[in-house]
């Protein structure tokens, strides 16, 4: 019998940044996360833990500028590593669901490994978007990864955030649950054959 192996190996290189980026959809969570971004570092560390991907990410750019592009840059290779290592997703459950709580934050996420991307994102409470998370990661860019990588993924992303005062906490759970959310839909299930549409393809 053939084992599958579901990884994927990619970087990319522009004027404003350099991304290289290894991962492992059947790992158990390990992870080398260095993007130059530390609280940025520390979501996608909790992205491998709570997904069971083995990650491995280094990043540099113009962080002098801003963090906008180096985070941006890094969500779109994430996605399309994911898309790769999904290969033709034969045998994938397709659909997770996950409520995340982080202390006084909760955040909800509905992912489907459908080929069609799409984000609907909504909760985050008004000025959030403006905070200053660890000093230079704006709450802005929370939503702007999760359309870089829905897009580049082919994902169907769902993000609601529930409730929550501190940012640190309500960016943490959306990224949780995002995880939470995408380890189901990623799983093999043994009594899928095939690929789960009826249309043959995803």
């Amino acid at each position: 019998m053939e084992v599958m192996t579901r990884t994927a190996s990619l970087s990319r290189s522009t004027s404003e940044s350099t991304v290289e980026l290894q991962l492992d959809l059947d790992g158990t969570g390990r992870s080398s996360i260095d993007t130059s971004v530390p609280f940025y570092d520390h979501m996608l560390t909790a992205f491998a833990k709570h997904s069971l991907t083995d990650l491995t990410v280094r990043a540099s750019g113009d962080t002098d500028i801003d963090a906008h592009h180096t985070v941006e840059d890094v969500a779109i290779v994430l996605g399309q590593a994911i898309r790769q290592a999904l290969g033709d997703k034969a045998g994938i459950s397709r659909y997770g669901d996950a409520l995340v709580p982080l202390d006084e934050a909760l955040a909800q996420a509905v992912v489907d490994i459908s080929g069609r991307p799409y984000l609907v994102h909504s909760g985050e409470p008004a000025g959030f978007e403006h905070h200053l998370i660890g000093g230079h990661f704006t709450g802005s860019l929370v939503r702007h990864t999760f359309e870089a990588l829905s897009f580049q993924a082919g994902l169907t992303v769902h993000v609601r955030v529930l409730g929550g005062r501190d940012p640190h906490h309500i960016a943490e759970a959306e990224y949780k649950a995002f995880a939470r959310a995408f380890r189901q839909a990623k799983s093999l299930d043994p009594l899928v054959e095939g690929v789960p549409s009826t249309k043959g393809a995803l």
